[in-house]
């Protein structure tokens, strides 16, 4: 029985090979040269294997609670030697010195450009009410803490001036910025809201404050 059941499988073998390439009586297949049979199946999509072999993916976590379950457990698996921190620690340092020393490299988009440099410049050159945003309001919530109405009242009225003193210098440093800006970039497409808003923000910020660091002291001559 044995023989018989490996000589029919020897005899399908090579009916199959037969009914798989004709050849003819020269002993020339029919079948082009660099023909390659197919699979019988498609070929399965990269992110479908590579979900095959890495298994299912786990659901989203639904607490809070079970997301920092799963990050423990991926700092577990994963762990940060201290000198991968360290390499961190100095590369952020490093990032941190070239934006603040006004590297376009290493800026945020919004200060990018010599558009923005030149208005830094004209902000950084000259001293601004605006600069006294941030300690008038410190000055404002310590005056809330002291339980006189009359020196709440004081401290009321002279904020409201300041407030308006700031408004007006900001819409008048926004214009004289944008029209310094057209003269000085001529081919640059420049929006006066734009320019006059960050103008502004750049003004209220204190100087010691400001990123980048400003490149001109109050006073000096625009380069």
């Amino acid at each position: 029985m044995r023989f018989l059941r490996r000589n029919n499988a020897r005899k399908s073998e090579s009916d199959a090979a037969e009914t798989a390439v004709d050849v003819d009586e020269s002993g020339e297949s029919d079948v082009p040269k660099g023909y390659t049979p197919g699979k019988g199946r498609p070929t399965p999509k990269r992110v479908e294997a590579e979900g095959k072999r890495r298994g299912p993916v786990a659901p989203p976590p639904t607490t809070t609670r079970e997301a920092i379950r799963r990050n423990r457990e991926l700092k577990k698996q994963n762990p940060v030697t201290k000198e991968d921190k360290e390499a961190r620690r100095a590369a952020a340092r490093e990032r941190r010195e070239k934006m603040m020393a006004g590297d376009e490299r290493y800026l945020l988009p919004r200060d990018r450009g010599p558009v923005k440099a030149y208005v830094r410049d004209l902000i950084d050159a000259r001293r601004n009410i605006l600069g006294l945003f941030m300690p008038l309001a410190v000055l404002v919530f310590l005056s809330l803490l002291v339980p006189i109405v009359a020196i709440q009242q004081y401290a009321t009225l002279f904020t409201t001036i300041f407030l308006l003193g700031m408004l007006v210098e900001g819409f008048i440093n926004g214009r004289r910025v944008a029209k310094a800006a057209r003269e000085r970039f001529p081919n640059e497409t420049i929006r006066g809201a734009s320019l006059g808003w960050y103008a502004f923000v750049r003004a209220s910020q204190l100087r010691r404050l400001r990123v980048p660091k400003p490149r001109l002291k109050a006073g000096d001559p625009i380069p």
